[in-house]
């Protein structure tokens, strides 16, 4: 019986792990099953582009696995029993079950607006493909009164940046302001601090620093402090929430919901389960949890694999590298910071800001969506058999001596 591997989400994170386990383990031992909600693949570090107008490419999931041996399963996965090695999901069909020997959780994260009186009514956010499109539908819908319209964007990480950023620029005539809890672009160092201020200014956007919201509503958006900031468009990008399935599920879990692994991405509870990109709660190489973020999800994506292979095929687990290196922020589209932090995750003195970093930025954006278009590009010609009697829940480790880049 082939051993049976299901990998729930097809994010950044899961569509990477999927395509790179079957360009490397041999089909005749395994079967690749990937279950994802929406049938196209969404490019999460544009949604703040496509809410603004901007045509975003989203290859279809059947064409990306096309070829590869990769089941595609177009359902929302609703429960997780790591018991019964079974997964419950759902679809316009009805539901059903999915049994695995290996799980990969990868269902990544969405937006959490912590609860904020009138916010689950009022905002819009972009961590999905769905709000994002309502958001663009706000802001056409803009475009067609007689008013220019007054957009808030609540937060001021770096969704919040370049979603303001974005909106300043690709629609003009609008009023933007960004909303900051404490001091713009706080974990910037003072040099991208002060570019990120002249983009600000040089896109017309209002910034409120120090300012908490208090509660949104339909037309308004009230401040602790007593302000009201009329809002034709509330944008949400304060934090982001993991799905609570991971919880539900009796898996160990931080208290935000994110499944502790360790250093191979293997749940700490159940050996048959790993989580990768937002999903896990990885320590990195600095000793530091890593961050939700694209470019965690590909080196705790790059380790989950390396350690699925090297279990099944009785090979040796490589350490690959779990590092967290930079902040890339997109200010518009010829606009952009890039931020290197050192290993307490702190902002070097030393920053990039201009055209050069955007072009950067835009080229990481394509190499990204062709990597995922491509699972299988370069597959080997003969793939990694499994090994003869498998135990993925016991298998020892052994540590390659050289980490893998």
């Amino acid at each position: 019986m082939k051993h049976r591997i299901v990998v729930l989400g097809a994010g950044y994170a899961g569509a990477y792990v999927a395509g790179n386990l079957a360009r490397r383990l041999s089909p005749a031992d395994t079967d690749i099953t990937v279950v994802n909600s929406e049938p196209d693949f969404v490019q999460r570090m544009r949604l703040h582009q496509l809410a603004t107008g901007r045509q975003i490419k989203a290859p279809k999931l059947a064409d990306v696995f096309a070829g590869t041996g990769i089941r595609l399963h177009l359902a929302r996965v609703t429960a997780v029993d790591p018991e019964r090695q079974a997964v419950a999901v759902a679809n316009a069909d009805g539901g059903g079950e999915l049994g695995y020997d290996t799980l990969v959780y990868a269902l990544g994260s969405h937006g959490d607006d912590h609860g904020v009186p009138g916010a689950a009514e009022h905002v819009f956010d972009i961590a999905a493909r769905p709000s994002a499109l309502r958001l663009r539908e706000r802001l056409d819908s803009l475009g067609r009164r007689d008013e220019a319209g007054n957009v808030v964007v609540v937060g001021d990480g770096l969704t919040g940046i370049e979603t303001a950023t974005e909106i300043a620029e690709s629609r003009p005539g609008r009023s933007v302001t960004l909303v900051a809890r404490g001091e713009l672009g706080s974990r910037l160092s003072a040099g991208a601090r002060s570019h990120l201020r002249q983009a600000c200014d040089r896109l017309g956007i209002t910034v409120l620093e120090h300012t908490s919201v208090e509660a949104v509503e339909a037309t308004r958006v009230l401040c602790a402090d007593g302000t009201a900031l009329a809002s034709d468009a509330t944008v949400w990008t304060a934090g982001f929430a993991v799905n609570p399935i991971a919880a539900a599920s009796g898996l160990e879990v931080t208290e935000n919901g994110r499944i502790v692994v360790d250093r191979t991405m293997r749940s700490a509870s159940y050996p048959n389960v790993y989580a990768v990109g937002d999903s896990s709660y990885a320590i990195g190489d600095n000793g530091r949890p890593l961050p939700m973020s694209c470019a965690s999800a590909g080196y705790t994506g790059r380790q989950a694999v390396e350690a699925i292979v090297g279990r099944l095929t009785g090979r040796k687990i490589a350490n690959t590298k779990l590092v967290y290196a930079y902040n890339h922020i997109s200010l518009g589209r010829r606009d952009a910071i890039l931020q290197m932090v050192d290993d307490e995750g702190q902002a070097k003195p030393k920053h990039m800001g201009g055209r050069n970093p955007a072009r950067i930025k835009a080229g990481i954006l394509k190499m990204s969506l062709w990597a995922t278009s491509h699972p299988t590009f370069g597959m080997p010609k003969r793939k990694h058999r499994l090994a003869a009697e498998t135990d993925a829940t016991a298998a020892t480790d052994v540590t390659a001596e050289k980490a893998v880049a």
